[in-house]
């Protein structure tokens, strides 16, 4: 590959990113290349990744247990804090058992490789994340990718697969668009058609459902889910993931889960940092409903300023732009003007669906996110993107 060339591609077509670098700790505002801004694109959305308890909680574990694992969890890795914090996960959900992994992806991906096999079909939802993908590339199965919570096609494709269907596998909450899985009768067709549902809840952990449990639990289908993919790194501020499943799939985990197998257990004080923080999730579910709240506040403002937000009701909203050299202008603008809300463009998002991503955290502050509404409307309007004869808002105190 011509290494040049093709940055050079990716820069006519305004598709090349690069790194911004955030000068403080990570909050509702944060100190971006020596400037001050409003954070509308972390997924820190309970605010706990700078939580004083859930700070010290990381540096307590690090001196106890050190800053690393050393290996594997097969190796010497194991150690209390990754079984403790495991044991609290599976009370959490109400589930058997837990497993830690070092990322979502990690988990996602090792959870098809041990569930699926070559000559198995995963029905996967089109915008379900790039680890599911993955993990169908790395398990060797054949992949359906139904429509965007097309019941219908989906339906349809496992009629079509018989008893080659292996798994459905879906995101609770859609990262990019900020929808929710029709999970219910996601549900109902995993039983009629005898295969495993995977419900990735790695931005529905802290921030739906009865206590932040997830979609899951918010639809109170309990135990009738075979395998809950779940992030520390979201909502509990830490870093890793988890799947959640039966005692059975858990063994199956531990001995045929090529991610886990082969990664260097997480480290301790993200491990204690995690417990802290799914301990204060269990004992304040307020702060689940002031993120509701607070997006509701955000997604009342855009829709008012004439911006397409599309139809989630959750802490993700999509201000939609379609063409990726406008979505960047979008992004660039707002930034000036103190919001950080980084545009997304292919191949995160098809073509044509460029947008800027915006996520609500628990402790924003209403006053600031209609002032950051007014902002990215103001620059929507400059640039032609808002939509009928929307009014100008007026700037809260």
């Amino acid at each position: 590959m011509d290494v040049a060339a093709r940055l050079d591609q990716l820069q006519a077509a305004k598709l090349r990113r690069r790194l911004r670098l955030v000068e403080s700790s990570q909050g509702p505002r944060v100190t971006l290349e020596g400037r001050e801004v409003i954070v509308l694109c972390s997924s820190n959305y309970l605010g706990l990744a700078d939580n004083p308890r859930v700070r010290q909680a990381a540096a307590d574990a690090a001196e106890r247990w050190g800053a690393g694992a050393g290996a594997s969890r097969l190796a010497c890795g194991n150690m209390g804090p990754h079984e403790r914090l495991e044991r609290a996960i599976a009370e959490f959900h109400d589930r058997p058992a837990a497993l830690l992994f070092g990322s979502g992806y990690l988990a996602n991906a090792g959870a098809i490789t041990a569930l699926a096999g070559e000559g198995d079909i995963v029905f996967a939802d089109e915008l379900s994340h790039p680890s599911v993908i993955d993990g169908c590339r790395l398990s060797r199965a054949h992949r359906f990718a139904y429509r965007h919570r097309d019941l219908e096609h989906l339906a349809w494709g496992l009629r079509k697969a018989g008893d080659r269907a292996a798994l459905i596998a879906t995101d609770g909450i859609f990262a990019l668009d900020g929808d929710v899985a029709p999970l219910p009768e996601l549900a109902e067709l995993a039983a009629r058609h005898r295969c495993r549902l995977v419900v990735n809840e790695a931005h529905a952990v802290g921030t739906i459902g009865p206590g932040g449990r997830g979609t899951v639990a918010a639809a109170g289908l309990g135990g009738e889910i075979d395998v809950i993919v779940g992030s520390l790194s979201k909502a509990l501020g830490s870093y890793g993931a988890y799947v959640c499943a039966s005692e059975e799939v858990r063994e199956l985990l531990i001995n045929c889960a090529r991610p886990f197998i082969f990664s260097t257990a997480p480290p301790p004080p993200a491990v204690g940092a995690a417990f802290a923080a799914l301990r204060m999730l269990d004992s304040r579910p307020g702060v689940v409903t002031q993120l509701r709240r607070n997006a509701a506040a955000l997604r009342e403002a855009l829709a008012e300023a004439g911006l397409d937000i599309g139809g989630g009701r959750t802490q993700i909203v999509p201000v939609m732009v379609g063409d990726s050299a406008r979505a960047m202008e979008l992004s660039e603008r707002v930034l000036a003007a103190g919001v950080y809300a980084e545009a997304v463009r292919p191949p995160a998002v098809p073509e044509g669906t460029a947008r800027l991503r915006l996520a609500v955290m628990a402790n924003h502050r209403v006053d600031e996110l209609q002032n950051a509404a007014h902002t990215i409307g103001r620059a929507a309007r400059e640039l032609g993107l808002t939509r009928g004869a929307e009014r100008e808002l007026p700037r809260a105190a």
